[in-house]
């Protein structure tokens, strides 16, 4: 697996990131309009409430847009994933053979590690090794 850039962490997204240490998947959730959201960021950019709370996921989603770099040395995919929660985020699939993979394939988070050691979502396909 590559290495991934060290993700920046300010009082706003301290809570995600040490959920991710523990290997959970969080989204922000607004009390008020109920919309979930993602990036993590203190007010909800539906309704511009405060009341916002975290929620840990399933972790499970599909790939809604892809781009395979082939360029890099190893060849690695980013991807759009919407989970179940209904949030879309970009991320990179790991543990899978880029040429297979497919708009609407299921994937599921895997944590890999950023040079400093701090745990970052992932995905990958269910069924791959692991």
């Amino acid at each position: 697996m590559r290495e991934h850039t060290d993700p920046v962490i300010n009082p706003e997204t301290e809570a995600y990131w040490k959920a991710a240490n523990d290997g959970k998947l969080l989204v922000k959730y607004c009390m008020e309009c109920k919309e979930p959201h993602f990036y993590p960021r203190a007010l909800c950019p539906f309704c511009m409430s405060e009341r916002t709370e975290w929620r840990e996921t399933a972790g499970r989603g599909r790939i809604y847009s892809f781009s395979v770099m082939r360029r890099a040395d190893p060849v690695y995919a980013i991807a759009y994933v919407t989970l179940e929660e209904g949030v879309t985020m970009l991320t990179n699939i790991v543990d899978a053979d880029p040429e297979t993979l497919r708009v609407g394939q299921e994937v599921e988070v895997a944590f890999g590690a950023a040079a400093n050691g701090q745990a970052i979502p992932l995905f990958r396909p269910p069924d791959a090794t692991r």
